[in-house]
């Protein structure tokens, strides 16, 4: 079995759910691969970008027993089998990237709305001089960083996008590992 169906069926399931700024997390996903794909990113990060919160569909009793609860851990390990590190790092990384961003640039940190305010709290706040040191030393830490500023812009309640399936077909399933083609 292929990933694509589980991800169809993640979205048509759960895609619906509020995402806390006006927008449903479905709609949420497609702006943001929809900006990626503006910005004529690679497939890989396309993506990542309409990937990054599948983690908070995935319920703690679905996520392999290695992951923690965050949602970015949870996603990247539950598609590592499938997608590349291209994938999934960017996704691993994109709650410490709005850390580290809050760290280093006042003014990011000021764009933030109320619920990406609470939820850096959440998160951990703000990096340490040390976090923002290891961070910047991370392979994919620049993905990270234009991931999360997507991920901020991605919540515009009007905003028309490309379908879900436009996106698997064109960047998703293209974007799979080597070995799992062979599960089609």
């Amino acid at each position: 079995m292929t990933i694509l169906n589980p991800i169809r069926t993640l979205f048509n399931e759960k895609g619906e759910l509020d995402y806390g700024e006006g927008v449903t997390q479905l709609a949420h996903a497609l702006q943001c691969a929809y900006l990626a794909e503006k910005s004529q990113q690679t497939p890989a990060f396309i993506t990542a970008c309409l990937l990054h919160d599948i983690g908070h569909f995935i319920t703690p009793s679905e996520a392999l027993p290695e992951a923690d609860y965050a949602h970015e851990k949870i996603g990247a390990q539950w598609l590592k089998d499938y997608f590349s590190a291209d994938v999934t790092a960017p996704i691993t990384l994109h709650v410490e990237a709005k850390r580290y961003l809050c760290a280093v640039d006042a003014s990011y940190r000021k764009s933030l709305s109320d619920a990406s305010h609470h939820s850096l709290q959440l998160q951990g706040g703000q990096m340490s001089l040390k976090e923002v040191s290891d961070f910047q030393a991370r392979k994919y830490n620049k993905q990270a960083c234009l991931l999360r500023q997507y991920d901020d812009l991605a919540k515009e309640t009007d905003c028309q996008t490309p379908s879900l399936d436009y996106f698997i077909e064109t960047y998703v399933a293209p974007s799979l590992k080597e070995k799992s083609l062979r599960h089609f």
